[in-house]
């Protein structure tokens, strides 16, 4: 069968819908409805063929494709979002409650609104949502998001001064972990390896799969080799350049081969020690 991909978020996870006969291009705004009920999204794929066995639920049909109606409701919807931020972060300023607005969203059919924040410790918002439902005379949702989360619904710009790839293109956050830093002949310097978000940059997870392959074909620090010139150990390794750093064993010189002109006799190990766990503690969390 056919199939569509809607996003619902200008960078999100992609959900499948059956297009039935309407025809439609990538850029066009759909009505489907999803586990938090009718909304509209964004078409980005068209016409995929696929195997319906390959997915765990049915694929459902669209509702229709958005009409000129449709469209004013949901720039309606915008205008809303905007007031309910600024009366929201006033009366979050009235109750004085430790947290902070990141955003508002309302659903397609405003039965609902949503209303995200961070905080360091559980807040007690029931008093709050019992304001901005006697306001809104709708339903009121408040979720405590992640630093990441906000990260990507803020944005901003990263330390290689191009905007945040979570808010730019990555659709779900992957799980990037301090041993891939160590991996990779990082410094395990907080500052160095994590984002401004405060947590381990995403873009560790790019090239992860390529230095897991070149740590297979290199030996790794603490290795004993034999060389041209004897028996050593590896002190240092350059994953790009296949270069190795070696104190031989009966000089104490250190000389610099090449990874094919050594014969590994004992592999060394890549750890991440409990003191260096202990100094990064915080960094792998959301």
């Amino acid at each position: 069968m056919k199939i569509i991909g809607v996003r619902f978020k200008s960078v999100g996870k992609i959900y499948y819908f059956d297009p039935q006969d309407t025809q439609l291009t990538e850029g066009d705004k759909v009505i489907v409805e999803t586990a938090r009920g009718v909304e509209c999204g964004d078409v980005v794929m068209t016409d995929r063929e696929i195997d319906e066995k390959n997915f765990k639920n049915p694929i459902k049909p669209i509702i229709r494709k958005a009409d000129e109606r449709d469209l004013k409701s949901i720039e309606k919807s915008k205008q809303k979002e905007a007031e309910a931020f600024e009366i929201c972060r006033k009366k979050i300023e009235e109750h004085k409650l430790k947290m902070d607005l990141i955003d508002v969203e309302c659903t397609f059919n405003n039965n609902k609104m949503l209303f995200y924040f961070t905080a360091e410790n559980r807040v007690d918002f029931r008093e709050l949502v019992k304001d901005l439902a006697g306001i809104f005379r709708t339903r009121i949702e408040l979720r405590q998001i992640g630093v990441r989360d906000e990260a990507k619904m803020l944005g901003g710009l990263g330390i290689c001064g191009q905007p945040f790839c979570c808010s730019r293109f990555l659709g779900d956050f992957q799980p990037v972990s301090i041993k891939m830093a160590k991996e990779q002949g990082l410094s395990l310097n907080p500052t160095k390896i994590s984002g401004c978000c405060g947590r381990l940059m995403c873009c560790l997870k790019y090239e992860q799969d390529s230095y897991e392959d070149l740590l297979k074909h290199t030996p790794k620090v603490g290795a004993i080799v034999k060389t041209a010139d004897g028996k050593g150990v590896v002190q240092e390794v350059n994953l790009l350049t296949g270069k190795l750093r070696v104190k031989m064993d009966r000089s104490d010189n250190v000389v610099t081969v090449k990874k094919e002109d050594v014969e590994v006799i004992k592999d060394g190990n890549i750890r991440v020690d409990k003191n260096e766990l202990r100094a990064l503690k915080g960094l792998e969390g959301k």
